[in-house]
């Protein structure tokens, strides 16, 4: 597990929400840090990707059965399953993005919040 140096108390979150992802494999795992950001709606994006339909549902799932098993805490929306090429967790202060690669390039969120911290989970394995 990664550890993140927050002081807002959302780290075991994080943390959770990343073992979750890990479980599934899902791809080049990246937090934006936007707590830098004056305004923004939330502190931290959490991104990834999947293979295909199956793989994104199966990372989304597994983030909200994680966060459920570590930190007893359900996502307060969710939205995207039914197609499952974009599927957004929405934790408050944390928003997970799990997308299908293709769809992943073409909103680009890395670069649209280019001004936040970007922390690249993978290479701190």
């Amino acid at each position: 597990m990664v550890n993140h140096a927050i002081q807002d108390g959302s780290i075991d979150l994080i943390d959770a929400i990343i073992e979750g992802i890990q479980r599934k494999k899902g791809l080049e795992i990246i937090d934006i840090d936007l707590q830098i950001i004056n305004n923004t709606e939330c502190d931290h994006y959490i991104i990834c990707h999947g293979t295909s339909n199956t793989h994104v549902d199966a990372i989304a799932h597994s983030v909200e059965e994680t966060v459920e098993e570590l930190k007893n805490e359900p996502a307060w929306h969710r939205d995207g399953y039914k197609q499952a090429q974009w599927i957004l967790l929405d934790y408050a202060n944390i928003m997970v993005h799990v997308f299908q690669e293709p769809i992943r390039r073409l909103y680009d969120l890395e670069s649209l919040w280019a001004d936040g911290r970007i922390l690249n989970i993978d290479a701190d394995i």
